[in-house]
C-alpha cells in the first residue's frame, strides 16, 4: 500500500516538470515527416504549373508562402492577394515578378471560355505577358545567366502564350480599327500599331497559332527554339478578276509574335499600360533586339507548309487536269513556298504525271528542315496540266519561269537567280532535263512537212513550231537532280491499263486549237498535208514515242551538274535490266552524271528518307560550290 503511493506520488511530480516542456513543443516542437516520391511523380511535380496542369507551380506557392499567403486564398481574393505580392519586401524581384506572372496568367484561364474574350480577361493576359517580360529583360540577371533555370523556361512559356491568346483577341479587333490606325485603346491599355515586316500580299484574313495545329502525313514538324509565339498568318484568296499571272506568292506564311511594353527601366515597365506587337518573318530574322538585347527568335516553319498542302484540294485537282476536265489546272503555275527572298538560292521542283505539288510533301519540308539549307535556299514548285504533251508543257514552264524570273529579279542580279537548281521527279524529271539541254535543229525531223510548201509557209510554220522544237539551257540554272525519270521512256506506258487511261485523257482545247492551225500550215499547193498526231503524256511517256526517242540524246549544257536517284523494286537479275516498277533502271541512267544513287523503293523514291538524305547532301554540296564561286569576286577590290 505504501510502495504504490510511493509510485503515484513520483508519476505526479513528473508530469508537473514535464508539463510546461510539453507545452512548449506543441508550439515550437512540431514533428517533420518524410515522404520519397517515385522519379516520375518528381518530374511531373516540378513540370506542373497553372497552365499545364491548373496548379500554380511549386515556385510560385513557395513565394506566397513567405507572405503567409496560400493558393486558395489567391484565388478567392486576387486583387489582394497580387497586391501583396506585388509590393511585398519579402520577395527579390525574380521570384516577385515570376509569380505575379502565373498569377495574372491563372486569372485569364479561369476568364477565357470561349472564341469571345471580354476586356477583363484580355487585360489579365496582358499583366502576364508584362510581368514575364520585366521578369526577363528588366531584373538583374540576364536571361542567358539564367539558362538553366527552371523557374525562367515556365516564364517564357507563360508569356508566350499570353502573346498567343493577346494576338488573337487583336487580331478580332482589326476590322474595326480601319486602315490608318496608329494607336487604340483596348481593355485600358494602348495599342500601338504593329511593326512587322511579313511579306504577304495582302492584310492576313487569318491568324493562327501554329501551337494548335497537328499535321497527318507530314514526318516531322520543324521549330526554332527562341522567344515569341508562332503564327500561321493566311492572306485572303486571289480575286477571280486577279491579273493572271504564272506565278503565285504563298498565301500561307509563318509569323512569330512578340509583344514588347513601354518603358526603359524595371519601374516603367511595371508602370505602363502602352503595348506594341512586333510581327515577324522568322525566314528573314533569327533574332529580335528587347531591351537593348539580340534575342533569338522562334519560329515554326512546317506549319504553313502543312496548312498550304491540307487546304490546297490538290488531290482531286491533279487528277482533273490529267484527265482535261472541267476544274483542272490549265496552265503551268510557278508556286513560291516563301516570300521571295533576293539573297537565298533557288530549289525549283517539278512533279511528275498524275501529281501535284503534294509529290513533294515530305521532301520540301525535309530538306528545309536542315537549318543551313533553310538559310541559304527557297522553294519553288512548278504545278502543271499532265494532259498535255511534254514539248507543250516544257515550253510553258520554261515561259513561266523566265516571266517569274523577270518580275522577282528583272535586273538579273540577285543571289536567288543564280545558281539555281531543278529538282524533278518521274515526267518532271524528264522537263527538267530538257530545261537544261540544246536542242539545236534535232527535233525538227519529227515535223511531217511536204518538199511542196511554199517558203513563206515553211517560214510560219517554222514560226509556230519553234518554241515546241527549239530550245536552248536555262542560264540560271547550274544543277539538277532527276528522280525516277524516264529520259528514254518506259513500256509501262504501252500496258494495257495504261492505253486505257490515255484514252479517257483530253488534251485542252488551246492545244487542239494550235494542232489545227499547224495543219493548215502543213497543206502543200494541192491541199494535202500528212496527218498530225499529238500524244497525250501518257502516251508521249512510251519507249516507243518518237519525241522521247528524239529528246533522249540531246546534249546537257556542261555548267549543270546534274545527279540521279533512280528506284529499285523487287530487283531481278542485273542492275541494268531492273525498274522501280514503272521505269526501267536503263531508261533513268544518264551517263556523265555527277552521281548516282539507287534506292530499294517504288518509283515514288522521292520520298523515301534515303533520297531525301541523298538530296540534302547534294545541295550542301551544290551550296559550297556556290560560295565558292561567289567568294573570289567578294574579294576583288
Amino acid at each position: 500500500m505504501r510502495q504504490g503511493t510511493t509510485t503515484r506520488g513520483w508519476a505526479w511530480r513528473l508530469a508537473r516538470l514535464l508539463a510546461p516542456a510539453l507545452l512548449l513543443c506543441t508550439g515550437g516542437c512540431a514533428m517533420v515527416g518524410v515522404s520519397q516520391l517515385k522519379p516520375h511523380d518528381v518530374v511531373t511535380e516540378r513540370r506542373a504549373d497553372v497552365l499545364g496542369s491548373g496548379q500554380l507551380s511549386d515556385n510560385t506557392v513557395q513565394a506566397l508562402n513567405v507572405v503567409a499567403l496560400g493558393a486558395k486564398q489567391c484565388m478567392q481574393s486576387f486583387d489582394t492577394c497580387s497586391g501583396i505580392v506585388e509590393h511585398s519586401t519579402a520577395l527579390d524581384e525574380e521570384r516577385r515578378l515570376s509569380a505575379l506572372s502565373e498569377l495574372w496568367l491563372g486569372r485569364a484561364l479561369r476568364g477565357d471560355r470561349g472564341p469571345a474574350m471580354d476586356d477583363a480577361t484580355l487585360d489579365a493576359y496582358l499583366q502576364c505577358a508584362r510581368y514575364a517580360y520585366a521578369y526577363l529583360f528588366y531584373t538583374a540577371r540576364t536571361p542567358a545567366s539564367r539558362v538553366f533555370d527552371q523557374r525562367q523556361a515556365k516564364v517564357i512559356t507563360f508569356y508566350d502564350y499570353a502573346v498567343e491568346r493577346v494576338v488573337g483577341r487583336w487580331f478580332q479587333e482589326l476590322p474595326k480599327l480601319g486602315a490608318g490606325w496608329s494607336r487604340a485603346q483596348l481593355a485600358g491599355w494602348t495599342v500601338l500599331r504593329p511593326d512587322t515586316d511579313l511579306h504577304l500580299r495582302d492584310v492576313p484574313a487569318e491568324l493562327i497559332p501554329a501551337s494548335a495545329l497537328r499535321f497527318k502525313g507530314l514526318r516531322n514538324v520543324y521549330r526554332r527554339d527562341g522567344f515569341g509565339s508562332d503564327f500561321v498568318a493566311v492572306a485572303p484568296p486571289r480575286a477571280a478578276d486577279a491579273p493572271a499571272a504564272p506565278w503565285r506568292e504563298p498565301r500561307f506564311a509563318a509569323m512569330t509574335g512578340v509583344l514588347v511594353f513601354g518603358g526603359n527601366t524595371l519601374d516603367e515597365v511595371l508602370a505602363t499600360k502602352q503595348v506594341q506587337l512586333l510581327a515577324r518573318d522568322p525566314y528573314r530574322d533569327a533574332s529580335v533586339d528587347i531591351a537593348g538585347r539580340e534575342v533569338p527568335l522562334g519560329a515554326n516553319f512546317t506549319a504553313p507548309y502543312g496548312l498550304w498542302l491540307a487546304r490546297s484540294g490538290f488531290a482531286m485537282q491533279s487528277i482533273r487536269s490529267l484527265l482535261g476536265r472541267q476544274g483542272g489546272l490549265r496552265e503551268p503555275r510557278v508556286l513560291l513556298m516563301q516570300p521571295y527572298d533576293p539573297g537565298r538560292m533557288t530549289v525549283v521542283m517539278l512533279h511528275g504525271l498524275a501529281s501535284s505539288p503534294e509529290a513533294w510533301i515530305n521532301v520540301a519540308n525535309e530538306v528545309l528542315g536542315d537549318e543551313q539549307l533553310r538559310r541559304n535556299y527557297q522553294v519553288w514548285e512548278v504545278y502543271y496540266p499532265t494532259n498535255a504533251p511534254i514539248a507543250v508543257n516544257l515550253a510553258r514552264i520554261r515561259q513561266a519561269l523566265d516571266a517569274t524570273i523577270r518580275h522577282f529579279d528583272p535586273s538579273g542580279t540577285a543571289r536567288a537567280t543564280h545558281h539555281m537548281m531543278l529538282v524533278g521527279h518521274s515526267m518532271g524529271g524528264v522537263i527538267a532535263r530538257l530545261l537544261v539541254s540544246s536542242s539545236g535543229d534535232r527535233l525538227w525531223g519529227l515535223v511531217p512537212a511536204g518538199r511542196d510548201l511554199s517558203p513563206a509557209r515553211r517560214a510560219r510554220l517554222r514560226q509556230r513550231l519553234a518554241p515546241y522544237l527549239q530550245f536552248s539551257p536555262m542560264p540560271q540554272v547550274d544543277a539538277a537532280v532527276f528522280l525516277a525519270a524516264p529520259h528514254r521512256g518506259t513500256p509501262f506506258a504501252r500496258h494495257r491499263l495504261a492505253r486505257w487511261l490515255a484514252e479517257l485523257i483530253r488534251l485542252p482545247v488551246s492545244l487542239l486549237q494550235e494542232v489545227a492551225g499547224i495543219s493548215d500550215l502543213l497543206q502543200d499547193a494541192s491541199g494535202k498535208a500528212a496527218p498530225i498526231h499529238v500524244s497525250n503524256s501518257v502516251g508521249n511517256l512510251s519507249d516507243a514515242d518518237p519525241f522521247i526517242a528524239a529528246t533522249a540524246t540531246l546534249p546537257i549544257s556542261p555548267q549543270v551538274r546534274y545527279h540521279s536517284i533512280i528506284g529499285l523494286y523487287k530487283p531481278r537479275g542485273s542492275l541494268a535490266q531492273s525498274s522501280d516498277g514503272v521505269v526501267p533502271y536503263a531508261s533513268a541512267h544518264l551517263a556523265g552524271a555527277a552521281s548516282e544513287v539507287v534506292i530499294p523503293s517504288w518509283h515514288s523514291v522521292q520520298e523515301t528518307p534515303a533520297a531525301i538524305l541523298e538530296l540534302r547532301r547534294i545541295l550542301h554540296l551544290h551550296l559550297q560550290r556556290a560560295q565558292a564561286v561567289v567568294a573570289p569576286a567578294a574579294r576583288r577590290p
